[in-house]
């Protein structure tokens, strides 16, 4: 399981590496276009679509290997590694969250912003039950683990269900 998540986080940057550097050329003629408040937030999985290219969005919050942070207009250009945890959208309207297992988030030179999930949803649509049976399971699991790939495994899991259980306490 460790091996097919790297390589198909690899596979998502190789992706997002490419259109950021079709994007780069054009987007330098809509920077000078764009107020300083204007941020096109794009986020998706393999399943759903939740924004494209959406302009009221104000600020996303966001988990990564290299720390959680906020992305405002304007923030500085960068790539990096979602790790499973909350996504938060502040929105004109007001805030969403949605979990995210992993996937990548590029911020673009011209305000723009992406985020790909392996897997995401709405907080609100997270089982309590279902994340309780599955964290005991994956502990159960590491315990028995008699190999280092079967040990991974399960750790990779237990980090997933300690987050999802994380984003039902404080929603």
């Amino acid at each position: 399981m460790a091996a097919s998540v790297l390589r198909s986080s690899s596979r998502v940057l190789t992706s997002v590496l490419r259109r950021t550097g079709a994007t780069a050329v054009s987007g330098l003629q809509d920077r000078t276009d764009r107020g300083y408040a204007d941020m096109a937030f794009t986020f998706a999985s393999p399943a759903t679509v939740f924004y494209k290219a959406a302009t009221n969005v104000k600020q996303v919050d966001v988990p990564s290997f290299s720390g959680s942070f906020g992305i405002l207009p304007n923030h500085v250009p960068l790539l990096a590694v979602l790790k499973p945890g909350v996504v938060t959208v502040h929105e004109a309207e007001g805030i969403k969250k949605y979990f995210v297992s992993s996937g990548s988030i590029t911020v673009n030179d011209d305000s723009s912003v992406q985020i790909l999930a392996e897997e995401a949803c709405t907080v609100d649509q997270l089982d309590a039950q279902a994340i309780r049976e599955g964290a005991a399971k994956a502990a159960q699991d590491l315990l028995s683990a008699s190999t280092d790939f079967a040990k991974a495994e399960a750790g990779i899991a237990l980090e997933c269900y300690d987050a999802l259980q994380k984003a039902i306490d404080h929603p």
